[in-house]
Formats: structure tokens, C-alpha cells, sequence
């Protein structure tokens, strides 16, 4: 029997009746008709008209399953696939075994492009025990490293596919195939808005080119479409034709759109989602000319802000500007912020197939500045307690080489952390095997990982269901559960 309070537009009730029945219900629905007629033409019904022809938004905030401390997340999506034993998860034993064949203890393992018969690489990093808890970070992060003390590091998480694409499909929506809700529209789904006035999901790319996975990424899937992604541009200018067109004032567009909704009005059905998320784009745009301009408009930051996310560096100017622009949103409600640091070829994300020393230096030289940045800025003005920061990618990387100086692709054992809202952080969870290879120590698959994520914003992962094609969806699928480790206060009963 369906439960959830998220019942969805296609959900329908099966009955069957005699054809008596049938005719008394066919009566009664007459007589109401009728009934509706009667006060409509007395001039009873001129408001519930009215207001019928309204979309009803479905943006509206929404109280939430329990008590969150989260009601913003930023999630910094390393594309690519970052390396477990080149960032927080340090392995000695792989040193000591560099260029040697795993050994047979290990099992069988194939990826893309490596198998057990491949020679074992091992890492030039070193780490520090970091903050209170010594946290174990590597030299790849030295500002990340003054902030260890927010960070809940998870060594064990694991995914399903090799594959870049099906891979960030399943860390997006819990799902290696496209189509299924993204986290972001999730989480709209199940909050709604806390901004009238600005996108309340947005996706941040990297310049450099376009995401492997692409826009099934950050898409609503079988949720209403008003559910998805806004993207924005990077550089000093995320949003386009946000000037009221030359001779136009706030008022003419006003009337323009009043009339647009009333013509919609004369022959809107009440499920009519893909009218109701147009009708929803033309409003946000109009609010946006008035409050987005200040909201991208970095140069009122001080000039100790803009250093603090690395803004007068050029190598870390790009991400610096979407990090420092993540917390101008979730500042003004914005609910979901998605910022993807990679893009294009291969070697300009954390695809580091070639040489693995060259590709992370540089990746994490770009990104270790603007996120600490971000941590740091956020702790100081308050925000990160109801912020939840997360950092991952679609899987890790091989301990086997690929070549002499590459690694491979390896869903079977890596890392990510999260901080902020309700996370309990200074810690480090699970871990792999002696060589990196295999979650092996509190495995956590993806579905754990979304689980925490939504319990952490204040939704029951069970209960935030919606029915499609006969069957009630969960971004968790079938399985996952909330990770108790990383939770700042134990879960409700």
C-alpha cells in the first residue's frame, strides 16, 4: 500500500463496480456539475475559477520528514574519478609492492583498461594527521588540510560501473542508466524552494568542456520537469539577458505575463506539469532581473574574501569564482548547488590515465584553494552549520598501473567526504584493502551515500517515493542506508 506523502500526478486507484453502480456515480457527478453551473452563473464561483487557472507552485517550501540541520547542500563533484591513494586514503603496502603484480590474495579484478596481471603503482604523496582527530590528508591539499576538523572523509564507498557516464549517472541519481531524478531535483521534490527570486537547483561546469555524462546529470528524469537543473556560465558573466529589453518596463512585462497565464488558464488540465514548469521558468526569469544581477555580481566582496577563495590566482581564479558564487546562492535560499571541476578531454578532469602525478597536481591545485575557501567562509558566516558540503567523484582510481604512469578506473573502493549540516566532522569512515583496491572495512555503496544525504537534509530516503511506471521510486532504489557514522546527533527512532 503506497505510504509516502509524495504522491505523484499519475497515481491512480483501481476500482470495479456493477453497472448500477456505475449509473448512481455517473448521477451524482451530473449533479455537481450542475450544482457548479448554478453558482457560477450567480457569481459563487468567480474566485475558485480564478484561481484554478493559478498554477499551483510546486516550488512551494515543504516541511521536511524531521528536524534538518541542512537546508542547503553544495556538492563539488570531482569529474573524472580523483584517486583514493593520492588524496585521503593512504597506502604504504602498495608502496612497498610497487611494480610487483597484485597478489593472487586480492582476487580476480578487471576495469577498462587493467587487470590483476597489471604491474601495482605507487604513490609519490605524502600525508598528515590533520586537525584534532589527525585526519589523514594528502600534500595535494595543503589548505585543505587546516580544515580537517569539518570533514567526515568515507574510504569505502563503491559504485557499479567502469564507465564514466553510468558512473556519474549512479552517483547523480543512484542509477547507472539516464533517466532517473537527479539528487538536486530530489531534494526540490521533496523541500521545495526557500527562494522566490533565483533557480532553487543550480549547476556550475567546468569551462574547459562539456561533462561526459552531460544534462541526464542534473535532470528531473520521471519528476515534473520544473524539478531540474538551471545551469549557469562560467566566467564573470553565469547569466545571460538578465537587462529588461530597451522601452520595456517592470510593469509591461508584468501585464504580458498575467496574460500569458490567463490564456493558459482557459484550457489548463489539472496535471499539466510541462505547462506548469514553463509557466514557472517565465516567472523566475522576470523575479531574476531584479535580484539576480546582485547575486553574480562578485565585485562587492572584499578584496580579503576573493583571495581567501583564490580569485588573484589564475590557476585557481575559474573555480574560485564558482565556489565564492556557491555561497552567494545558498545565501539567499538557493536549495541545491552543484559545481563540476573538470570537463572536456579526458586529462582536464581527474581522468588521469597517462601520468597521475602531473594530472592531480594540477587538478588539485585548481580546486584545494577555493574549496577551503568555501569551508572556511561558510564556518565564519554562520552558514556552513546549515550547509552540507560534499565532495566526490564517479569512482577512483586502480592501484594497478595503466601504462607506466596512469591508473584506471576503479568503482570498487573509493573516497569522498562531506561537512557541514548535521555532519559529525573529524572523522574518518571505512576503508579499503592494503592496496586501494576494494571497499572492504564498513562498506558503503552509493545508495548509503544519497541515504545520508537526504537524512542529513531532513528526508526519510524510504518515504521520498514517487510512482512511475507501477513501481514507487526512491533515488536510494531498493537498498541504502543512512551511514550513522557520519551523523553529528543519532537518527529518529
Amino acid at each position: 500500500m503506497h505510504n509516502s506523502r509524495y504522491i505523484s500526478a499519475d497515481s491512480r486507484l483501481e476500482f470495479s463496480a456493477t453497472r448500477r453502480e456505475a449509473l448512481c456515480q455517473a448521477g451524482r457527478g451530473l449533479g455537481v456539475a450542475a450544482l457548479a453551473s448554478l453558482l457560477a452563473d450567480e457569481g459563487l464561483l468567480r474566485e475558485s475559477r480564478a484561481a484554478s487557472r493559478r498554477p499551483v507552485n510546486p516550488l512551494a517550501a515543504k516541511k521536511p520528514d524531521f528536524a534538518q540541520q541542512a537546508t542547503s547542500v553544495i556538492m563539488l563533484f570531482m569529474a573524472g574519478g580523483p584517486s583514493q591513494m593520492e588524496t585521503f586514503d593512504p597506502k604504504p603496502k602498495l608502496n612497498d609492492l610497487h611494480g610487483q603484480r597484485l597478489p593472487e590474495s586480492f582476487g580476480k579484478v578487471l576495469t577498462q583498461q587493467t587487470t590483476e596481471e597489471s604491474l601495482l603503482l605507487g604513490s609519490h604523496r605524502t600525508f598528515e594527521k590533520c586537525g584534532d582527530a589527525g585526519v589523514e590528508i594528502s600534500d595535494l591539499f595543503p589548505h585543505l588540510r587546516q580544515c580537517a576538523d569539518e570533514l567526515a572523509v568515507i574510504r569505502s564507498l563503491h559504485g557499479d560501473s567502469v564507465v564514466h557516464a553510468p558512473a556519474m549517472y549512479q552517483m547523480n541519481s543512484g542509477r547507472t542508466l539516464m533517466g532517473h531524478p537527479s539528487l538536486g531535483s530530489w531534494l526540490l521534490y521533496g523541500l521545495g524552494s526557500a527562494s522566490e527570486n533565483l533557480p532553487a537547483f543550480v549547476v556550475m561546469l567546468d569551462p574547459e568542456g562539456p561533462l561526459t555524462g552531460g544534462p541526464p546529470c542534473w535532470s528531473a528524469g520521471y519528476l515534473p520537469p520544473v524539478y531540474q537543473g538551471t545551469q549557469l556560465r562560467s566566467g564573470k558573466s553565469p547569466v545571460l539577458n538578465l537587462d529588461r529589453p530597451a522601452g520595456r518596463t517592470a510593469a509591461q512585462q508584468r501585464r504580458t505575463l498575467d496574460l500569458i497565464n490567463e490564456l493558459n488558464g482557459l484550457n489548463r488540465s489539472a496535471a499539466d506539469a510541462e505547462l506548469d514548469a514553463r509557466w514557472a521558468s517565465f516567472e523566475l526569469a522576470f523575479r531574476m532581473q531584479s535580484h539576480a544581477p546582485q547575486t553574480v555580481d562578485l565585485s562587492g566582496e572584499t578584496l580579503e574574501t576573493q583571495r581567501l577563495y583564490g580569485l588573484d590566482q589564475p590557476q585557481t581564479e575559474d573555480f574560485g569564482r564558482r565556489c565564492l558564487l556557491a555561497r552567494r546562492l545558498v545565501e539567499r535560499g538557493v536549495r541545491f548547488v552543484q559545481l563540476y571541476h573538470g570537463g572536456g578531454p579526458g586529462n582536464r578532469t581527474w581522468d588521469a590515465h597517462g601520468d597521475i602525478e602531473e594530472n592531480h597536481k594540477r587538478m588539485a591545485g585548481e580546486a584545494d584553494q577555493p574549496i577551503a575557501g568555501l569551508l572556511k567562509d561558510l564556518r565564519r558566516r554562520g552558514l556552513l552549520d546549515s550547509t552540507l558540503v560534499i565532495w566526490v567523484g564517479e569512482f577512483g582510481r586502480t592501484p594497478m598501473s595503466q601504462g607506466k604512469t596512469g591508473r584506471d578506473h576503479n568503482p570498487f573502493g573509493f573516497c569522498g567526504w562531506l561537512a557541514g549540516g548535521g555532519v559529525k566532522g573529524g572523522q574518518t569512515i571505512g576503508g579499503t584493502d592494503e592496496v586501494g583496491l576494494r571497499a572492504v572495512d564498513e562498506p558503503h555503496h552509493v545508495n548509503d551515500f544519497h541515504a545520508t544525504i537526504l537524512h542529513l537534509c531532513g528526508l526519510d530516503h524510504y518515504e521520498l517515493t514517487h510512482l512511475h511506471n507501477g513501481r514507487e521510486e526512491r533515488l536510494s532504489d531498493a537498498e541504502g542506508e543512512v551511514i550513522e557514522r557520519v551523523l553529528s546527533s543519532p537518527a529518529p527512532a
